[in-house]
């Protein structure tokens, strides 16, 4: 009898580490086809919409041609006052490959800290909570998509990588920014020193890489929005694309994984 139960037990065991086996497998697949191949897809539709863009299409876009600007310029104090706490229990901030796996390849150390308030359009209700006059102004940006606090650690070095749809404009508010030592960003072949209040637009397709070669934090207000474009239909069509990569499994995981921890960071704070 003992017998029996134990064959069934290793057969039951066989077939749950088969399953997951499977699942493995299946994630794998899943993510060389979004990687491999849908990513080349969309760097290529996003290029052929390219010229018919209505912001420059240069690696650092001018300021000058985003109305909101200002707002983030002229508020940038208010948004640092709601950093500043968050900063007494940094160590228990998620780093960016917690919430994005596929950043793993960009980090594998606890030295890139994330506080996310939005991911493509969904909100994170709880970290908004904390940050009450952030949201506001948040909200008031024309087609956010994602808005999250990026602090790097002294000595963080952010390898060579590429954005994969220039559909998307990415945007950096400086908060936090060493003023002693190299902590800078190369877009393309452009060098960028943050300063504290000032913003940066920059199309991240373009090759970029990031230093904080410095013994302070630096911390940024990054966001992501929908570039637009000459004729209505184009931007029907890169709506639609973004609308896509938001319901794409690598969002959806995303987006889980900042759910996740929220519930475990809030109910410590409890």
């Amino acid at each position: 009898m003992h017998g029996k139960l134990n064959d069934v037990a290793g057969y039951l065991f066989k077939a749950s580490i088969n399953k997951c086996k499977m699942k493995n497998i299946s994630e794998k697949i899943s993510h060389f086809f979004t990687f491999q191949i849908a990513n080349r897809v969309l760097m290529g539709v996003g290029n052929l919409l390219s010229p018919f863009s209505v912001v420059s299409t240069k690696p650092v876009i001018p300021n000058s041609e985003f109305k909101w600007t200002s707002l983030l310029e002229e508020n940038w104090e208010v948004i640092l006052s709601e950093v500043i706490p968050l900063l007494e229990k940094q160590d228990s901030l998620p780093n960016i490959q917690d919430i994005q796996p596929a950043e793993s390849i960009l980090s594998m150390d606890n030295n890139w800290k994330t506080f996310f308030l939005q991911g493509f359009g969904h909100k994170a209700d709880r970290n908004r909570i904390m940050c009450p006059q952030t949201s506001v102004i948040l909200d008031q940006i024309p087609g956010l998509l994602t808005a999250f606090f990026s602090i790097l650690q002294p000595g963080k070095h952010i390898p060579a990588h590429k954005g994969i749809f220039k559909g998307i404009v990415r945007t950096h508010l400086g908060l936090v920014i060493p003023k002693r030592g190299e902590c800078k960003m190369r877009v393309d072949n452009e060098e960028v020193y943050w300063e504290a209040g000032k913003v940066v637009f920059f199309d991240d397709t373009y090759n970029h890489e990031v230093w904080n070669n410095t013994d302070e934090i630096r911390i940024v207000l990054l966001i992501d929005t929908p570039r637009h474009y000459k004729y209505k239909l184009i931007d029907k069509i890169n709506q639609f694309i973004i609308n896509g990569i938001t319901n794409s499994i690598y969002v959806k995981e995303a987006l889980k994984k900042n759910e996740d921890w929220e519930n475990v960071y809030y109910k410590v704070l409890a």
